[in-house]
């Protein structure tokens, strides 16, 4: 684990690439080559450390990854995203995500050509090659999510190789080399049990595998005909890669769901310092305050709004305890909007361990009165106020001594998504079966307490996706509320060609005209908190009065920096609506 978080000085120096050098520049003239260092497996993996810091997980003065759907319909942050108002209409120079990417994708393409300079068993280095193949993956993965098909170079270049001037390949090409690179991947690396603790492993392969597949899948389905379409329609290829991917995991059996068995078992699982003996969990990361490595999430997180809110529109998507949507559920009356209490009241567990409701413990203290959450952070400043009066409950701890220095760990892969993956990839073939929702999504229902999932669902009246049928719009909702504040509803969004759900809407909180908390606020309605003709907070209401201008024929990608099309004389080409 060491090894992991302290990169020798010597490599950074010597294989680093800047975020600001060029899209594929030549290695330094001063570089050790790899007949001089890469000598042992431990050499290798020393080398392979550096990618250990991209994953996305806790860091520094924030809310950690339980505010990565600052970007979607989740959540409602203090700064309006620029994405969904469709402000940005201006192709920038350069993009970090595009800079790095191709900085990290030239080191590893230099580590496949040279790792076999290292001596050593050969099972234990084609499993660090293995690590090669899934990093180049998941940065060429990141790369199709913002961009779409984009140059694909899998060697090192010199400065007058023909490559440095490629143009963009089609996006199921793309997807097809990520594909291919983590099935390198899955054939050479060890299962989780023979793997050191904190590397990756065959496990987190199959998972990435499932959610590269399922993405493109439903990407090329539901964009077919748009600016934004594959070349041809491959999806029903990838959406049986992920099905297939997902049920390897499934079938091998070395995952569960984690279940406390107690009533907050959901909430339990994101708040946990060690979760070495969680098998839900595939992959973490691990906080250590005696060597530096924490995080404030615990400040923000449940004690203050941490500058955003969940939503309106999520907390509506939780059924209510009977598998109804709230539209035609007896146990559901519009009333039991008027406050905190009673809107989780009879509702999908999983909806009072997301959001903060009266009566929760948020600070757990020794010697002293333990403190209960009464009402959101409406009076404070923009770093921690609530936006919406949903204030984040998932993710928080209630110990005192994890308020600041925190060393809750941070869940990069977990198994729920998995299970999510196969039924939505089933669904979208249209050979989704009863038992296939029974080991899938009827577990996460189970661990809650809620009714399974049939095939024939109670239609929604309000379901968000009119066009589709019951069945895919209730695995829809499923994955919004499971994988809630995760940072996955962006890209689903994206993938699904939801822009109905985007355009011309403001993100709403709670009714707070007529709740239980109007006249504890009665001052600040109207001034800080912003609320609309219903009644309902209204952050944004003055910022964009007529909703988000989302651009659906330009922003479901974003543009290719404009650097890269000078650099390749052209053959880079602008994504659609930025040229």
């Amino acid at each position: 684990m060491k090894n992991i978080r302290h990169i020798t000085f010597l490599l950074l120096a010597v294989f680093a690439v800047s975020c600001s050098d060029d899209l594929l520049d030549k290695l330094p003239e001063d570089e050790i080559s790899p007949e001089q260092y890469w000598k042992t497996p431990n050499d290798l993996a020393l080398f392979l450390n550096q990618f250990y810091t991209t994953f996305p997980v806790h860091n520094g003065w924030n809310g950690g990854i339980f505010e990565f759907d600052n970007n979607s319909d989740n959540l409602a942050q203090v700064s309006i995203n620029t994405r969904f108002v469709g402000s940005n209409n201006t192709a920038p120079t350069s993009d970090g995500t595009w800079n790095t990417n191709y900085g990290r994708i030239r080191s590893v393409n230099y580590y496949l050509e040279n790792s076999e300079t290292a001596e050593g068993p050969e099972d234990v280095i084609e499993a660090y090659n293995g690590e090669a193949y899934f990093f180049r993956a998941m940065f060429y993965f990141e790369l199709l999510q913002k961009f779409g098909g984009v140059p694909y170079i899998d060697k090192v270049l010199n400065t007058d190789s023909p490559e440095l001037k490629s143009p963009r390949i089609s996006r199921n090409e793309l997807a097809t080399k990520i594909i291919e690179d983590l099935d390198n991947a899955i054939a050479k690396l060890k299962p989780k049990s023979a793997t050191e603790p904190f590397r990756v492993h065959r496990g987190i392969a199959l998972a990435l595998k499932s959610n590269v597949a399922l993405y493109e899948g439903t990407w090329e389905k539901y964009h077919e005909g748009t600016a934004f379409a594959a070349p041809s329609n491959e999806s029903a290829k990838f959406l049986q890669m992920a099905a297939d991917a997902a049920e390897t995991l499934m079938d091998e059996g070395n995952y569960s769901l984690y279940n406390n068995g107690e009533v907050d078992t959901y909430r339990s699982l994101f708040t946990k310092v060690d979760y070495s003996g969680v098998s839900e969990v595939m992959f973490w990361k691990k906080y250590d305050t005696s060597e530096g490595v924490d995080h404030r999430v615990g400040h923000y997180i449940p004690h203050n709004g941490a500058g955003t809110g969940v939503t309106k529109s999520l907390v509506d998507s939780y059924l209510s305890i009977d598998g109804q949507p709230i539209a035609v559920s007896p146990l559901y009356s519009p009333s039991q909007e008027s406050s905190l209490t009673t809107i989780v009241e009879d509702r999908d567990p999983r909806l009072a361990q997301t959001i903060a409701t009266p009566g929760d413990l948020i600070t757990e203290r020794a010697g002293n009165p333990d403190i209960f959450f009464e009402y959101p952070t409406f009076r404070d400043n923009n770093e921690v106020v609530s936006t919406t009066g949903y204030q984040i409950y998932k993710g928080g701890s209630t110990d005192e001594g994890q308020r600041t220095e925190s060393t809750i760990g941070a869940i990069i892969y977990r198994y729920a998504e998995v299970l999510l993956n196969f039924a939505e990839a089933k669904a979208e073939l249209g050979t989704l079966t009863q038992g296939d929702l029974d080991k899938s999504i009827n577990l996460l229902r189970a661990r809650v307490g809620m009714p399974p999932l049939t095939l024939a669902p109670v239609a929604d009246p309000n379901k968000a996706f009119p066009e589709l049928s019951d069945l895919i719009n209730e695995i829809r909702r499923e994955r919004r509320v499971e994988l809630a504040l995760e940072g996955k509803r962006f890209n689903d969004l994206m993938r699904w060609k939801a822009d109905h759900l985007i355009i011309g809407k403001r993100l709403q909180g709670f009714k707070i005209i007529g709740s239980d908390m109007e006249d504890e606020f009665a001052d600040l309605i109207g001034s800080s908190i912003l609320v609309n003709e219903e009644g309902y907070i209204d952050p944004y209401i003055n910022a964009i009065p007529d909703g988000f201008g989302f651009n659906p024929d330009r922003d479901y990608l974003s543009a290719i920096p404009t650097e890269q099309i000078v650099l390749t004389d052209g053959a880079v080409i602008q994504n659609p609506g930025w040229e």
